[in-house]
């Protein structure tokens, strides 16, 4: 059997790059055009505006059940152009509606479709390379991918200011037609069709079951989530509090730009520290003190509030501690992800979608009703971080327990 043809690692390091980006591209280039979409469709409660980026996360959970056992069955390229071309309908569609509810379902369709160039592309990896070969491409691929979030706000400021916020679903679909149209010209399938398995939906569902029965991995996917809701809660509000609280809109783009910035430093720290202290101890130090930092800000505002501190303190110190929770994702994800499929190895694949799905969803479900309970303060994300990381930290210590029982017994 021969292997696949491969691109130049440099042109393959980028493509994947480029194909990983269309979520961070699709959520964070939207912040913002929160304000004007809040204008234009919902000017009667502007705080639906922030629904625009947790129907995307939660279009994207649910199609990340899918997309990978489809490409197994289907091929690679296949199931990404698919998805292409679900997501490009989709923001053609939110391009021109008129209505927020419309533009709600096509943020769904965009997140259904751009689950496929995340997921998908993990596989193409996965069929190229293996080991410490794997693990370079995706180091690689992963410093280009960070540098995203730090310049996406950037570029929808810059697209709003030109064409208005309609536009930037214009470039959603230049973004996409270039990707993909890139992938079919130079990147040979990477599945061949002797080695691709039937799509069964009873196998997702057993998959589910068993992921499910195993203490360690339930209680991993249930930490993963309360991490990932904290991401978008914060994701959700963090435009609206620079807005409305700071006044400090029009500077937004270039602040968010240095958070992820300094906050894409964090899987560095992760890959430094975690082979001398282990996933479950960096996890639960993280978790840690983001409850002590997240519960430190919420009594800060209450008693400060914006003016009871000299000059832009209040600012400086809200920047500081956003910056924490960003970092804290970092710190995290990655090991909990590890956690829920050291015990899968024989279903490796579904597992990664069946628990990265369930996490996003749920996640996003939690994230939403936060968001839209913006008063003009930063005390609903605060607090809300603060009571998913304190749930988060409850989980991490129960795991350990029951593993710690389990050791013992099998002595």
């Amino acid at each position: 059997m021969s292997e696949p043809a491969r691109l130049s690692r440099v042109e393959f390091v980028a493509l994947l790059a480029m194909l990983f980006a269309t979520i961070a591209f699709s959520i964070d280039s939207m912040l913002p055009a929160l304000p004007e979409i809040g204008r234009a469709l919902s000017p009667d409660d502007m705080n639906q505006a922030q629904l625009v980026l947790t129907s995307f996360v939660f279009g994207m959970g649910i199609g990340t059940f899918f997309t990978g056992p489809l490409s197994d069955s289907f091929g690679r390229k296949k199931v990404i152009v698919i998805g292409a071309a679900l997501y490009i309908a989709a923001s053609v569609v939110a391009l021109l509606t008129q209505g927020m509810e419309m533009l709600l379902i096509a943020r769904v369709l965009q997140g259904l479709g751009a689950a496929a160039p995340r997921v998908v592309g993990l596989a193409i990896v996965r069929d190229l390379y293996s080991g410490r070969d794997m693990a370079r491409i995706m180091s690689f691929a992963m410093m280009v991918f960070t540098l995203v979030p730090a310049v996406a706000p950037l570029l929808g400021a810059g697209v709003i200011s030109l064409v208005g916020w309609r536009g930037i679903f214009g470039s959603f679909i230049i973004f996409s037609v270039f990707s993909v149209g890139w992938l079919m010209l130079r990147q040979p399938e990477s599945l061949p069709v002797e080695n691709r398995r039937p799509f069964r939906v009873g196998k997702i569902g057993s998959a589910i079951k068993e992921m499910f029965a195993h203490p360690t991995v339930r209680l991993s996917i249930a930490t993963q989530t309360l991490c990932f809701a904290t991401l978008f809660m914060s994701i959700s509000l963090i435009q609206p509090i620079f807005d409305d609280v700071f006044d400090r809109a029009a500077s937004f783009p270039f602040w968010f730009a240095v958070v992820a910035l300094v906050s894409g430093t964090a899987s560095l720290l992760n890959a430094a520290m975690v082979m001398r202290f282990g996933m479950r101890r960096m996890i639960t130090v993280a978790v840690a003190m983001q409850v002590v930092a997240a519960s430190a800000m919420s009594l800060a505002w209450m008693n400060f509030g914006l003016n009871g501190l000299p000059g832009d303190a209040m600012f400086y110190v809200f920047v500081i501690w956003i910056t924490s929770v960003f970092f804290n994702a970092g710190l995290t994800l990655g090991n909990l992800n590890a956690i829920t499929m050291e015990p899968m190895g024989h279903i490796a694949g579904t597992a990664a979608s069946v628990s990265g799905g369930v996490a996003t969803v749920i996640s996003a479900a939690i994230a939403a009703p936060v968001g839209l309970t913006f008063n003009g303060t930063p005390l609903p994300l605060t607090i809300g971080v603060a009571i998913a990381m304190v749930a988060a930290l409850f989980v991490m210590l129960w795991m350990q327990r029951l593993e710690t029982r389990a050791a013992v017994a099998a002595q």
